[in-house]
């Protein structure tokens, strides 16, 4: 077996100290006797001087050793500049001495120099950004993972089966090519990765460089971007040098849309900034290079809609993978990824987590397995529990719990009452989504108590009835607080305006209106080069009359689930006052404990 032995740089240290304790003895004994001069003098008169040389500042020499024949070196600073009589009286031989400076001043030069440039380096060095000469200006910054260096696989990525069901052809042609060169097919030159921003598009791309075993570029857009104009063509063109000798190889660019977007939008500052003409040499290169070599460009982004056509046409990104949020299934899984690197209790059920995380992504879900184990330590427990699961959750949806926040008791009365009416509504609503949790304790900037919905499966598709239902649950807190208090507050101003949002899309956007019929009528189209950066511009294409007749209708179906929900909420009014005193005592009324004090109330009415 191999030992391997760690590096110390105490025993450098060591080593030198020990070098120069050596030297120091050997050179004590060939080292000249710095006398005072008047000693030196006295020398002199005493006859023990036998030679001296004699320099601009010091005079060193022989002289013998007190009575003996003996001799010993000596040197003293010079006092006396007129020797030279005394010397010669006292028979000593004497020479002048040129001291020679050449080395000092050449020293005294060359250091400052040196430190100058030293610094100048280590400056250009982090400027740069490890590049440290200019000419390494126009190189690229991937970021080169050889090929056993990928630790990740398809296992490691779960939640996106059907993209690597896509994407295992572009492994199963880098290991074997000569497959798809038999029969003549050539694999996509480009592959564009689109989702939303904590999805696993570079966690997948990853599994795709390490399942086929070859080397992995993997840049950011921005890393063309220079303020140097012709930097980044010029490090398109070296990235795409270093793939062909490392080939077969992956280059992946995320945030592609820093670098591809639409030329020519924007503004009208003409198509010669830098962005564009490192689009041109990206376009140019994927153009030229032939994909018999095993090179394979994937790019990830989360905005396909703003990227140039010339990016998305046939023989460049010509295969797109969607990499959505997942479902309940694939929460599922993403959640059994993560929690093995925790201590979980054996009790937690994770398709409970799952059911109630709807809308997370990969990310998302990895924060929160993360959270609910801090929460754990937090609270001196060595597993983490369903507890903190949920509260994990409930901290990335709402933000963090205020429990210090001083909200006097009417407030917090209003608020107990207004949250039981959306609850209360919810489960009175066929269709609508079980409650899972009430909470009247602050979370976030403004929360000063929220509802808690818990989806059972993932829905694509929902009718004029649930949309209707949704808008009853949003306005239970408003009507709540009506019949209970004879008053109204601003709390419902965030469920008003997301109510008045659906009420609208059923007349403008689903063709469920009752005036308008299958009309479509979104918030804003034009033509793309009336479009700012953002999608914006165009205004509306329809007319005043219709846009009247529009607010009109969204007035009448709010109107109407009003009165529905007041009524609704009259006819369970002791429910309403029961429920909303339990959760003043207890602040948390989870699932079971709310839905049977509303079958206990009912059989009681």
């Amino acid at each position: 077996m191999e030992k391997n032995t760690k590096f110390n740089i105490w025993y450098v240290v060591a080593a030198i100290w020990g070098v120069l304790i050596l030297q120091n003895l050997i050179f004590d004994q060939f080292r000249p006797q710095i006398i005072p001069y008047s000693e030196f003098i006295k020398a002199v008169l005493e006859d023990k001087v036998v030679e001296i040389a004699v320099g601009q500042d010091k005079i060193s020499g022989k002289m013998k050793k007190d009575d003996s024949d003996a001799e010993i070196l000596f040197t003293t600073i010079r006092v006396d500049t007129d020797l030279s009589q005394k010397l010669s009286e006292h028979n000593v031989r004497f020479s002048g001495r040129v001291e020679n400076t050449f080395f000092t001043t050449l020293l005294s030069w060359v250091i400052p120099i040196f430190i100058f440039f030293g610094i100048w380096y280590l400056l250009m060095k982090k400027m740069q950004g490890g590049q440290a000469s200019i000419m390494n200006l126009g190189k690229n910054k991937a970021k080169i993972i050889g090929e056993k260096d990928i630790e990740t696989r398809f296992p490691d990525v779960a939640g996106a089966d059907e993209a690597k069901e896509e994407l295992q052809e572009i492994v199963d042609y880098l290991a074997t090519p000569e497959i798809y060169l038999e029969v003549g097919g050539q694999m996509p030159k480009g592959v564009l990765l689109v989702g939303p921003p904590g999805t696993g598009k570079t966690l997948i791309a990853r599994a795709v460089a390490g399942e086929a075993g070859v080397p992995f570029f993997s840049l950011s857009g921005s890393d063309f971007v220079e303020m140097f104009v012709g930097m980044g063509a010029a490090r398109v063109r070296d990235l795409f040098v270093q793939a062909r000798d490392k080939a077969p190889c992956i280059i992946f660019i995320d945030e592609l849309d820093a670098i591809g977007k639409a030329r020519g939008a924007g503004g009208m500052t003409g198509g010669h900034d830098e962005r564009e003409q490192t689009l041109n040499q990206l376009l140019v290169e994927m153009d030229g290079f032939d994909t018999q070599k095993g090179i394979v460009i994937m790019a990830a982004t989360n905005r396909p809609e703003v990227l140039d056509p010339a990016l998305l046409r046939s023989g460049r990104f010509d295969r797109q993978v969607l990499i959505d949020r997942p479902d309940v299934r694939g929460r599922r899984a993403i959640l059994d990824i993560h929690v093995q690197k925790i201590k979980l209790d054996e009790n937690v059920e994770l398709e409970v987590i799952a059911q109630k995380t709807a809308g997370f992504s990969g990310a998302d879900l990895a924060n929160l397995i993360n959270e609910a184990a801090l929460l754990a330590v937090r609270n001196k427990r060595k597993k983490v529990i369903a507890e903190d699961l949920d509260e994990a959750a409930d901290r990335i949806i709402g933000g963090l719990e205020k429990k210090n926040r001083v909200i006097n008791p009417e407030e917090k009365r209003i608020v107990a009452y207004h949250e039981v009416g959306h609850a209360l509504v919810a489960t009175l609503t066929p269709g609508s989504e079980p409650v899972h949790k009430i909470s009247i304790i602050p979370r976030g900037l403004a929360a000063l108590g929220y509802t808690q919905q818990r989806p059972t499966e993932d829905r694509y598709l929902m009718s004029r009835s649930e949309l209707f239902g949704k808008i009853d649950v949003l306005l239970g807190g408003r009507v709540a607080e009506e019949i209970s208090f004879g008053s109204i507050t601003t709390g419902a101003g965030n469920d008003l305006m997301r109510a008045t949002d659906i009420a609208r899309a059923i007349i403008v956007e689903y063709g469920m209106g009752e005036s308008l019929g299958l009309a479509s009528y979104p918030k804003q189209r034009g033509p793309v080069f009336l479009q700012n950066e953002y999608g914006g511009g165009g205004g509306i294409d329809y007319s005043h009359e219709t846009a009247a007749q529009i607010d009109r209708e969204t007035k009448e179906i709010l109107d109407s689930r009003y009165e529905h929900v007041k009524k609704l909420l009259k006819e369970k009014q002791e429910t309403l006052n029961t429920i909303s005193e339990r959760l003043l005592e207890k602040e948390i009324l989870f699932e079971q404990e709310f839905v049977e004090m509303v079958g206990t109330a009912s059989v009681t009415e």
